[in-house]
């Protein structure tokens, strides 16, 4: 199966410090890539991974010091996913649900904070 995993820009994948999201993020993915599945991470280019990198900004948004907007950072982020929707089979958000309602594709996101849950959305 081929997975675009979108990851938040705060924290690289796996996180350097404090980041439950993207450490979540990083484990996914290498068990995904380990079982035999095609992913891409979108993320920070300090990230880490044995998945197709898709370096969204040269650092996370704390550790570049020239980032001055984390929106824009953000948007820049779902442009790469939506340029390169096409290509994959499911569209996994850990941060914003942009990912699952533009793409037309299956979609899983995160329900709320403290869920562990996801929803499989098709349209």
């Amino acid at each position: 199966m081929r997975i675009a995993q979108v990851a938040p820009l705060v924290e690289s994948v796996p996180p350097k410090h404090y980041g439950g999201t993207e450490r979540i993020v990083a484990y996914l993915t290498e068990e995904l890539v380990r079982v035999g599945h095609k992913v891409t991470l979108f993320a920070s280019g300090d990230s880490v991974t044995s998945a197709e990198l898709i370096p969204v900004c040269r650092r996370s948004f704390p550790q570049d010091k020239r980032a001055k907007d984390y929106l824009s950072c953000e948007v820049l982020l779902m442009d790469h996913v939506m340029q390169r929707a096409g290509e994959f089979d499911v569209d996994h958000g850990a941060n914003l649900d942009a990912p699952n309602s533009l793409s037309g594709r299956p979609a899983i996101r995160r329900l709320g904070r403290r869920s562990t849950r996801g929803v499989i959305r098709t349209r």
